[in-house]
């Protein structure tokens, strides 16, 4: 989700700025000190997903979010409480009080993921989507996502995992991620992404899959666990 923080206090926003970072399933756009910078960022970019300050200069967050037609999701940041009812009215995902802890901002952020999703969010990564072209060995590889167990990271290049063969290209994880249909591709590491339907079994902290006929175990790290727990929950018996 392309975000856009919007907030008064530069040290607010860096603290944002850190969290959005962290996770994988969020890009900033950029930052904005008040409304009208907000605002023209709105017209120039598609932004996603927005955290918006309530207390600011000139135009506060409430009206500035009342002023716009098609407002992106918003996840309002304040260190104040009582505009959290009138928040909700006007179909805020969350609503973070500050100083904002990470465990609090990811919840925050797992809620704008689903109903991003439920919107039918990323084009590029609609779950009717069946393959993608992939540029390897100076040519376009096209790559059927049912195909692929896992993508491993490393550096600027990723590794994708067939099942008797793989493909290494110059790619980020975090812009691959945006491409490959969120339904049944996860990010479960810093360095893993898994195709859900490929797991076989869960174990602690890892994750086994069949690769080339034998079982590979694959590391789950610890800002990525309760996102995968939930998906594996909810098929639990």
């Amino acid at each position: 989700m392309k975000t856009l923080i919007i907030d008064d206090e530069p040290l607010a926003q860096d603290v944002i700025e850190t969290y959005v970072n962290q996770m994988p399933n969020l890009e900033l756009a950029g930052k904005c000190l008040n409304a009208f910078e907000a605002n023209e960022k709105l017209k120039s970019d598609d932004i996603d997903l927005i955290f918006l300050d309530i207390q600011m200069p000139e135009i506060n967050g409430i009206d500035f979010l009342k002023s716009l037609s098609n407002p992106p999701l918003v996840i309002f940041t304040t260190a104040f409480s009582e505009h959290a009812v009138e928040g909700f009215e006007l179909n805020a995902v969350d609503y973070l009080l500050k100083p904002i802890s990470v465990d609090r901002f990811m919840k925050a952020v797992n809620k704008a993921e689903e109903a991003f999703n439920k919107k039918g969010g990323n084009s590029n990564a609609s779950d009717s989507d069946e393959y993608m072209f992939v540029k390897a060995d100076k040519k376009l590889i096209r790559v059927n996502f049912e195909d692929i167990i896992y993508i491993e990271g490393l550096k600027d290049y990723v590794i994708i995992k067939l099942a008797n063969s793989r493909i290494i290209t110059l790619q980020t994880m975090k812009s691959l991620e945006a491409k490959l249909p969120s339904k049944y591709f996860r990010r479960i590491h810093r360095s893993y992404i898994m195709n859900i339907k490929k797991i076989k079994a869960v174990m602690g902290n890892m994750v086994e899959v069949i690769e080339k006929g034998e079982a590979k175990h694959i590391p789950i790290g610890k800002n990525y666990r309760d996102d995968l727990l939930a998906i594996i929950n909810d098929k639990r018996l």
